[in-house]
């Protein structure tokens, strides 16, 4: 409603909401007068486009304005396993170790000599000469809900103990800002499957221009904003149209020609352009589709794959089926809803087994998988001793030591970086990072590691923390 002032809560996170007061015109010049009092045909025309602001364009005008027009055909799909797998029952078996530490699951060999991963992954295990996986990467500090340490890479993202936690950055985010999409009309930062907003992170101090287009529960497509039909869209692009006619009379140094422009990018972005056609998986073959499968994990990935291919830049996915701290979480509580190892985890494993395998074989059938680094990994590890917290065979958090998989991305692959002690309780050799992690990312993508971004004082800070660097043995 034009001229109206409306409260516009902050980012949804565990802690208490804040909100601030935005003006309906806040991205179209609110202490301009003639965005508040209608005294010309320009400012009919400014109100106009405001009403547009439920499909996020002043967002997109600037993100849009602000990125590089096309990145460089790089791509990152992040599998984020929300709730922390447990490192010992997947990618760090113990098997010599005592059965509470070692676990139910067996062993098998791999591709590589020496190298077992758990039972439950044999398409890893023959896929291991292609695949990287880090048994080092250090989480300290890392929690889930919100899920922001690992994401941003940065110690500090953690909402529990840092009330301005929530505002770093995501990896995803200075990609989207850095890099920018591979092509213009595609979002460069998505994420998929979203079960909660905190099991993701955010724009942050960069600004809600370059928090991810998400999709929630089932989502295959944008979705219009509530009581947005097409047919209204389409009449507000018309009457846009329409006034067009006396644009020229307005402003002569090319504004108003601009922003025309991005008004119609927003409305092909939404209303059936190349974004629409990339999340539409009809588009793809009854033997690929069979090839990923029916499970809902499953078709994010091809989606993602779909998403990378038509130049989004960065896609994470949730893998998740519940809003609460994630289905990895395997605490195994008597009557909680988070199952052990043996019920809650074992189902799962063979999903993702697929789902990574699949989408890594169909990048490289493709030829996108020099191009796009695929990484699987969770907030944190689990405990080495298990039946924790009164369970037969759950374990709790253990934000000390993980493991991740890595593939693609033009990398030196089919090698095992870095161990953990014989009770997997703590890295044993070569630790790896977070911040090693962010600043290997942004290597592929070629965004400087010296980059920075201003907190709201304005003090910089770098998006690389201190130490780290591109991990040697992937380059």
């Amino acid at each position: 409603m034009a001229g109206r002032c409306d409260k516009k809560p902050g980012y949804e996170g565990e802690g208490e909401r804040k909100s601030v007061w935005r003006h309906a015109f806040t991205d179209f010049n609110p202490l301009v007068r003639d965005g508040l009092v209608v005294h010309s045909r320009r400012s009919v025309l400014k109100s106009g486009l405001a009403g547009m602001a439920g499909l996020s364009l002043p967002g997109l005008l600037r993100a849009r304005s602000l990125q590089p027009t096309a990145g460089s055909g790089k791509s990152v799909i992040l599998l984020w396993m929300t709730g922390g797998p447990s490192h010992i029952d997947t990618w760090d078996p113990k098997p010599d170790a005592p059965s509470e530490i070692r676990g139910p699951f067996s062993t098998i060999k791999t591709s590589l000599p020496g190298v077992r991963l758990s039972e439950h992954y044999p398409r890893q295990a023959a896929m291991m000469d292609k695949l990287t996986l880090i048994r080092s990467m250090v989480c300290r500090g890392s929690s889930h809900q919100p899920n922001q340490v690992m994401q941003t890479a940065n110690e500090a993202a953690a909402p529990r103990k840092n009330a301005n936690g929530k505002m770093w950055p995501a990896m995803g985010s200075i990609v989207a800002k850095h890099h920018g999409a591979n092509d213009p009309d595609m979002p460069p930062y998505v994420a998929l499957h979203v079960q909660h907003p905190t099991h993701i992170a955010w724009g942050g101090y960069l600004g809600k221009r370059y928090d991810p287009y998400t999709t929630g529960k089932k989502a295959a497509n944008f979705k219009l904003p509530s009581g947005l039909t097409m047919d209204r869209l389409q009449s507000r692009r018309t009457l846009h149209q329409q006034m067009d006619t006396f644009r020229s009379d307005l402003d002569r140094n090319g504004e108003m020609e601009g922003l025309d422009h991005f008004t119609e990018k927003a409305f092909d972005l939404i209303s059936g352009g190349k974004a629409q056609s990339a999340f539409d998986l009809t588009r793809e073959s009854p033997k690929t589709l069979e090839r990923y499968g029916d499970h809902e994990w499953c078709r994010q990935a091809l989606l993602a794959r779909r998403l990378v291919e038509a130049g989004s830049s960065f896609v994470t996915i949730d893998l998740s089926d519940h809003p609460a701290s994630g289905t990895w979480d395997n605490h195994g509580i008597p009557g909680g809803v988070y199952g052990g190892i043996s019920k809650g985890l074992k189902p799962l494993m063979p999903v993702f087994d697929r789902l990574f395998t699949t989408l890594v074989s169909d990048l490289e059938d493709r030829g996108l998988l020099d191009d796009t680094l695929v990484i699987a990994m969770g907030e944190f590890g689990r405990t080495p001793q298990i039946g924790t917290q009164g369970s037969q065979d759950g374990r709790n958090h253990w934000p000390v030591v993980m493991s991740m998989m890595m593939a693609g991305g033009g990398f030196r692959h089919g090698q095992v970086i870095g161990a953990t002690e014989k009770d997997g309780g703590d890295v044993k050799e070569r630790a790896v990072l977070p911040a090693d992690l962010a600043a290997t990312i942004y290597h592929h993508f070629g965004v400087p590691l010296s980059t920075t971004f201003t907190d709201v004082s304005g003090r910089p800070h770098f998006a690389v923390q201190e130490g780290g660097k591109p991990i040697a043995e992937l380059i």
